[in-house]
């Protein structure tokens, strides 16, 4: 068994024993912290499963690195370097754990010299265990996913969020992205989950996503997902997707994608560089 197989095999047995976790708790009363905003919370379930994952990997695998959302939160560094680096959200999609609103996953992905190797997202609430490796396709409970191919903005179902981001900069340009998006597609939807979101566009169930205020391990996992099932991922603003520039837009085809780059409106960028 290769390096990368045993990785795999390894991180798929993790989120799933970390999945009965999560859908265990998800009915329960659950203890809730606010963060950066009232729209930005954390559970214990989050900070147990992060926990989980990260001890976990650091016992079978002491040289590699990670980058968590709960532990950056508590103020671990958020650097992605060439060594092997785990990214972690032990729940995308807090607030609608916190709700019942059935629309949350963890996400985790392997990075190597800042490439993707690995990405799993799995909601246990609908028991969608989404998965891709580098050059070996996408699937959703082991059935191979591919987006839908379409083209034209007119035909599209977009989708995109507020995020938990309260400035009013920002809510004003995401309305304004709206309102010029909602005239030339069939639809615009939030799940209020970005990686369940980008799985959607991998799987054909949505054409283009695109989000601001987002973090590495929001789609970092997702971003993989997406290449592998045919799709295209990239910075809304043009260039390549970057995990610590805080926003990503990824489409079923190259030419929906720079369609829906014409009539975003542009948000200052919030690059994160943590110093290692």
């Amino acid at each position: 068994m290769s390096d990368l197989e045993q990785y795999y095999s390894v991180i798929v047995d993790l989120v799933k024993e970390c999945g009965v976790i999560v859908k265990n708790a998800y009915c329960r009363e659950k203890n809730i912290t606010l963060k950066s905003s009232a729209a930005d919370l954390v559970t214990e379930t989050d900070q147990k499963v992060e926990e989980i994952i990260i001890s976990s990997l650091k016992k079978r695998y002491p040289d590699h690195r990670f980058i968590g959302e709960e532990s950056t939160a508590g103020g671990e560094k958020c650097v992605l370097t060439d060594s092997p680096t785990w990214i972690i959200d032990p729940i995308d999609g807090t607030t609608n754990f916190v709700h019942t609103f059935p629309f949350c996953a963890i996400c985790v992905a392997l990075y190597i010299n800042k490439e993707a190797e690995i990405g799993i997202v799995y909601n246990p609430v609908l028991d969608q265990f989404y998965s891709a490796r580098k050059g070996q396709g996408a699937f959703c409970n082991g059935n191979p996913i591919r987006v839908s191919g379409q083209n034209e903005i007119g035909k599209s179902l977009i989708c995109t969020e507020f995020g938990s981001g309260r400035q009013q900069d920002w809510i004003d340009s995401k309305l304004k992205t709206m309102n010029n998006m909602i005239s030339r597609c069939h639809g615009i939807r939030s799940l209020g989950s970005c990686a369940l979101a980008m799985c959607s566009i991998a799987a054909g169930n949505g054409d283009c996503y695109y989000e601001f205020g987002v973090h590495a391990w929001d789609y970092a996992a997702s971003a993989i997902i997406v290449n592998e099932s045919g799709g295209v991922v990239a910075d809304p603003q043009g260039g390549p997707v970057d995990l610590m520039a805080q926003r990503v837009i990824c489409a079923s085809s190259e030419d929906l994608l720079r369609e829906v780059q014409k009539h975003i409106e542009p948000i200052p960028n919030q690059r994160r560089d943590d110093e290692d």
